[in-house]
């Protein structure tokens, strides 16, 4: 059984929606907290939260970046270094508001680098980094992938989908993301300062046939983390492996947490 709360917090900029799944059996005081990817939002994680909390008896709690699903629209466009400010600025708002003192962060896509960063900026805090089809630098076959993918959004009713989960900030989150990981600027992007100063376990999750970065991507967060380190390439599977293969990223998790 799980008790969901739907919670609201407040930042500088605006407010942020988050969402907490509690399972009736507890085997950790140590919560999850979710990371979105560059489309994403809480509803989009669908029952996965909901799974993993019962999985591993511990609290998940998901949150809306600013922009995105039912958080507050950005008054701005994503700085290049949106990646590393995530750490100081909503992750912060949510860890003080929920009074979060220590946690395991799992972050899927570009919120996998998100929650490096955090495991980086607070080892006093961060037990475990969980990633999943994370990006460590930018590589070729990402912008590939991101232009494909604003290519296929030009056809009639695509952008409804994002829409759906983003209402009227659709538009800003679908050329956030194209315009920002295309930016010439942000093509010297990468985590290799950042990842040596993860201390804790790290579990590096990766689809054999991701669209958006092969498997150097869950190397390097394998190679450069300081912490003991766990690389998982799952055959057959792409770009979302806790929906295309959710039973096994679950029992993953679980064993890499007990």
């Amino acid at each position: 059984m799980i008790t969901t709360q739907d919670l609201w917090l407040d930042t500088t900029q605006g407010r942020l929606f988050a969402k907490r799944w509690q399972p009736a059996v507890m085997r950790s005081e140590v919560p999850i907290v979710l990371f979105h990817d560059s489309l994403g939002c809480v509803a989009l994680w669908r029952d996965f939260p909901e799974q993993l909390a019962l999985t591993t008896g511990r609290t998940v709690i998901a949150y809306d970046r600013l922009g995105f699903g039912q958080s507050d629209p950005s008054p701005h466009a994503l700085d290049l270094d949106f990646i590393h400010t995530e750490a100081h600025g909503a992750f912060s708002a949510l860890c003080q508001q929920l009074n979060l003192s220590q946690y395991v962060v799992f972050g899927h896509s570009v919120g996998g680098a998100m929650a490096a960063v955090c495991a980086a900026s607070f080892p006093e805090h961060c037990r475990a980094l969980i990633t999943e089809s994370a990006q460590a630098f930018v590589e070729d076959s990402i912008l590939e992938g991101i232009r494909l993918a604003e290519q296929a959004f030009t056809q009639e009713g695509q952008l409804d989908r994002l829409k759906k989960y983003h209402g009227d900030k659709a538009e800003w989150v679908l050329n956030t993301w194209v315009s920002t990981w295309l930016a010439e600027e942000f093509r010297h992007w990468n985590l290799d300062e950042v990842l040596p100063s993860v201390h804790c376990p790290v579990l590096s999750i990766h689809g054999e046939n991701d669209e958006y970065g092969s498997n150097q991507h869950p190397e390097r967060f394998s190679a450069l983390s300081s912490g003991t380190a766990t690389m998982q390439i799952l055959p057959d599977c792409g770009h979302i492996p806790h929906r295309e293969q959710q039973s096994f990223v679950l029992d993953l998790v679980q064993a890499f947490l007990a």
